[in-house]
């Protein structure tokens, strides 16, 4: 009986650890599994010919012959995008219309000058020409201004009745005539009481397209490279595709309720003009002005990013991270080992030294924005002036603080290995003559390796991942590569947390958020993986396979 309750207690005990590995991994896999699977995004994507347009220009990459006969199809599409806008705003803005008649009166004027002077017209004729010009500018300037559309038809008509004039239209007056004839066909086609409602309507409307297709080809290169190209993944330009097929608007349905969201169709906003065909054609042909296809990016994690992250990888994120991670590791794992030599074969087991161990303890608890703040105030501002080092952020100071952060790790992980190695190696090799420091090197630090790796496992996940500490001491969100470790860097969990905290613009691009993380928990598996392999060598070795 005894030995069944033994049995059933070993397997049960079998059992519910099995279940909890299982349970662990599964907690895992839910934490892990949808960052991984968005962050995919950022390197699997349909991509579109701004893609590969931005691509060719910033990196050189990809064929130009073929590039070139692609904007050239879908330029011919775009250019009844463009042309439907332009006609309608015509009629809307109608700014234009204002300058261009101001400058045709300037040079009436100039005009009349110059043929007084060459005797073609007499003083008194040039005088009366120019009433009748400033006449008919006003009256233009009055149609341009007014939203009644009968009002601004008399005044039209008014103008055209000195079309007749061979003087007028002999001179740069002439092109008075056509800019009435041009508005008048406008204000048959446009609502001129809902000019205004319009013109914030089509506003938005070209910053929508803008945003979808990009700057046209005869527009100056905006400074911006958010702004040089239109949408440049697919699922991008659907999202802006239906913020111009639909608008939102906050209505009151009732009265005494509160508003509520609704979406209306821009088409019926426009309805009865010309700008009413631009939608139905966006939704029928983005496809073809765009031209999407899967795109495997993987220079996603070697290209350097744009401001803002709006486009490009991760490379110098990747660079910075490992810089910060290797480099506080090679102050952290010496001093960590040294000390727990220290406390685990130099010392005994008195008040001092239990203080000593409480300290690291505590010190492995404390939060890591505190590490930040005191390797700011002792490192940046203190320690590296002093040693003639610019004084500022730094990938050594940043480095330096990470060291401090996961030096209680490694001290502790240290020491319980060294005092897991069995006395009979040390006292074997103290009787065949070798010193206790040799003995140390020699026999005692290579069995504790595997534990002592196991303890820089730990630390270089903390340390690979911490943001706060790095905050103040080393990251910065925009910057070029650093060439020297006294100059501050771009991180992955920096770059995380600066989109995050970012303007709209972190809204338009959540798969380089997701992406960052995605290579930052690749990152620090591939080192773990490492420090692992490592692991099995040593545990190998030492049991002499």
């Amino acid at each position: 009986m005894r030995n069944y309750l033994r049995q059933f207690g070993d397997k049960s005990f079998t059992a519910i650890s099995g279940l909890s590995v299982l349970l662990l991994t599964a907690a895992l896999l839910l934490v892990l599994g949808p960052l991984l699977w968005r962050g995919v995004g950022a390197m699997v994507f349909q991509s579109t010919i701004e893609f590969r347009r931005m691509q060719y220009e910033r990196y050189g990459r990809g064929n130009f012959e073929s590039l070139k006969a692609d904007l050239a199809k879908v330029d011919k599409i775009r250019q009844k995008v463009f042309t439907l806008i332009d006609d309608f705003s015509a009629g809307i803005d109608v700014e234009s219309f204002r300058k261009r008649t101001k400058r045709v009166y300037r040079q009436f004027k100039v005009q009349l000058r110059n043929r007084v002077k060459n005797g073609t017209l007499t003083e008194k004729q040039a005088a009366l020409l120019e009433k009748v010009g400033k006449k008919i500018r006003n009256r233009l300037l009055q149609a341009y201004e007014t939203t009644n559309a009968d009002e601004a038809i008399r005044n039209l008509d008014f103008v055209l009745t000195h079309a007749h004039d061979r003087l007028l239209t002999q001179l740069s007056s002439g092109q008075f005539f056509d800019l009435a004839r041009e508005y008048r066909r406008v204000v048959s086609a446009v609502d001129l009481t809902r000019r205004e409602e319009y013109l914030e309507s089509l506003k938005e409307v070209k910053r929508i397209v803008k945003e979808l297709l990009g700057p046209r080809r005869d527009e100056p290169i905006p400074a911006l490279a958010q702004f040089q190209y239109g949408a440049t993944r697919w699922d991008r330009a659907q999202q802006l595709l239906d913020r111009l097929l639909w608008k939102e608007q906050w209505v009151q349905q009732q009265s005494g309720m509160p508003l509520r969201k609704i979406r209306i169709r821009r088409a019926e906003q426009f309805a009865g003009t010309e700008l009413a065909r631009l939608f139905p054609l966006m939704e029928q042909n983005l496809e073809k002005m765009l031209l999407p296809r899967w795109t495997f990016y993987w220079q996603y994690f070697i290209d350097d990013s744009t401001p803002g992250h709006f486009f490009g990888g991760v490379g110098p994120e990747v660079l910075g991270t490992l810089l910060l991670t290797l480099l506080s590791m090679v102050v952290a794992v010496p001093l960590g080992i040294t000390a727990a030599g220290y406390l685990a074969e130099c010392t005994s087991d008195n008040q001092f030294v239990r203080v000593i161990r409480t300290c690291i303890n505590t010190l492995a608890g404390v939060p890591s924005i505190v590490f930040g703040l005191f390797g700011l105030a002792f490192f940046v501002l203190y320690l590296l002036p002093k040693l003639g080092l610019p004084r500022g952020s730094s990938i050594l100071a940043g480095a330096l603080t990470l060291a401090v952060l996961v030096l209680p790790v490694v001290i502790r992980a240290s020491e319980e290995a060294i005092k897991a190695v069995p006395q009979s190696y040390k006292e074997a090799s103290l009787a065949l003559g070798a010193g206790k420091f040799r003995t140390f090197i020699s026999i005692t630090l290579p069995a504790a390796a595997p534990g002592i790796l196991t303890g820089i496992i730990l630390s270089i996940s903390r340390a690979a991942g911490e943001t706060a500490p790095i905050l103040f001491t080393a990251a910065v969100a925009v910057g070029p590569i650093p060439e020297t470790i006294t100059q501050p860097t771009r991180t992955l969990s920096y770059g995380s947390y600066d989109i995050a905290v970012g303007d709209r613009l972190a809204a338009q691009v959540p798969h380089q958020q997701y992406g960052m993380v995605m290579t930052l928990i690749i990152l620090v598996l591939v080192l773990n993986l490492t420090a692992i392999i490592i692991r099995g060598r040593l545990e190998a070795k030492l049991r002499g396979q």
